[in-house]
């Protein structure tokens, strides 16, 4: 009988020759080779059963009630005795109860949902709508944003993750986050709408300076423009409210979902639009389907994970956590004065500002070494993403900041050695090129 540690080996092969070698490669060099085995609450465990992690990424909110909530497992158990996937041509029980509890939790009149499976397929199908409705075609989003990788996702998002499959859809604009003058002077008259995350997460968990998303939302008024508002990540009571636009006063005319909304245990997403906007199916209510999307066992753990988030003590929970963090990262700050440099929070939705580019990635590696699952900000490796799952409890947040403390100072001792072989590196090449 093989070992765990043949396990593991036989894994990693059978992996880089038949799902990505780039990050069979990238995982093993980086001295990170843990394969997830056991899983539960807030932890990961090595399949080799050496290694444990704290999830501090929760896959960008995938996992904000943890791994393998008991609750959410139950639902789950007891609806494969009765349903199954479901056909998206029928009408369906599950997807109309799930439908109309998530539109229950909506504010203004965005009453109707339209399922996917993940979320770019949402945002696909947010911008769908918004040209369909219109009858324009521009699409504005912000530089650093992320959708998805999905088609129309995908190319409201940054080049670097577009331009190497070739061209891309037609018809969209980036301007910076958090500023209104260049929106002002991206939108025209063919403009269909804005789509913005609410909290960027890739950009690196960037908070919505005072004012913004409400001029946003009057600019898209004036201009006849749809706001779209993405909520993947930010939403389900990551920011210590439902939905993180509740923070800033503003109604979307869509919202899309995903992430969270599947528990972790059944994939779901969801794009939920204001009523007027259903009319684009009304001519062909069969114009856009998705085979799996609202799957009849997925919407039961939805309708779950809706009741458990929506609860008013549930995220009186997330915002005691949250000011716990306030206070453990500001004695981290001075601990680490220099290197910890600043800290971006909405709840639970955190992200620790280091001293440069190299601090971010030195940190998810330092994190790892002590315990710790952290990702830094791929649009800004200035960032390290600080995701908790949002039933931490008060005695985890004291041994998250045991970890990172000690992390914090090894990262700073990595990044010293990352910068000295740079300069080795240039050095070098300077006297090649001098060579000859």
């Amino acid at each position: 009988m093989p070992s765990n540690k043949d396990k593991k080996a036989a894994t990693f092969q059978d992996f880089s020759h038949h799902v990505s070698s780039g990050k069979a490669r990238f995982f093993q060099s980086y001295r990170m080779d843990f394969v997830p085995g056991a899983r539960g609450g807030c932890y990961l465990h090595d399949i080799e059963g050496d290694k444990q992690l704290f999830n501090l990424h929760c896959n960008g909110g995938v996992f904000n009630l943890g791994h393998r909530h008991p609750e959410l497992i139950a639902v789950l158990k007891d609806g494969l005795e009765q349903w199954d996937i479901g056909n998206h041509h029928l009408i369906s029980q599950p997807r109309a109860e799930a439908a109309k509890l998530l539109a229950g939790l909506m504010p203004g009149d965005l009453n109707y949902v339209v399922y996917g499976v993940g979320g770019g397929e949402a945002a696909d199908l947010a911008i769908k709508v918004a040209r369909a409705f219109t009858g324009k075609d521009k699409i504005i989003s912000a530089t650093g944003g992320y959708h998805g990788h999905t088609g129309l996702a995908l190319a409201a998002g940054d080049a670097k993750y577009r331009e190497v499959f070739g061209p891309q859809a037609p018809g969209f604009q980036q301007v910076p986050f958090g500023q209104v003058t260049p929106l002002h002077q991206a939108i025209d008259e063919n403009t269909a709408a804005v789509i913005l995350e609410t909290v960027p997460a890739t950009l690196g968990i960037v908070v919505p300076p005072p004012g913004y998303l409400q001029a946003v939302r009057r600019l898209c008024d004036e201009k006849g423009v749809l706001l779209i508002l993405d909520e993947v990540q930010s939403g389900l009571g990551r920011t210590g409210k439902l939905w993180a636009f509740e923070h800033f006063g503003v109604t979307p005319d869509i919202v899309i979902l995903g992430k969270g909304l599947s528990g972790g245990i059944y994939p779901i997403a969801a794009t939920v639009l204001s009523q007027r906007l259903e009319s684009v199916f009304h001519a062909d209510p069969f114009i856009h389907v998705s085979t799996f999307g609202g799957s009849e066992l997925g919407c039961l753990v939805m309708k779950r994970v809706l009741e458990i988030t929506a609860d008013p003590g549930f995220l009186a929970h997330v915002n005691e956590m949250a000011e716990r963090f306030r206070e453990g990262v500001a004695v981290l700050q001075q601990k680490h004065k220099g290197f910890l440099v600043g800290f971006r929070q909405l709840g639970l939705m955190m992200g620790l500002e280091l001293k440069d580019e190299l601090a971010g990635p030195a940190l998810t590696k330092a994190a790892y070494d002590n315990g710790l699952l952290m990702v830094y900000a791929n649009n800004d490796t200035r960032v390290c993403q600080f995701l908790p799952p949002l039933i931490i409890e008060a005695q985890q947040v004291e041994e998250v900041f045991s970890r990172l403390d000690k992390a914090l100072s090894d990262a700073k001792r990595m990044r010293r050695l990352i910068q000295a072989k740079r300069m080795i590196d240039k050095l070098a090449s300077a006297i090649k090129i001098k060579r000859q």
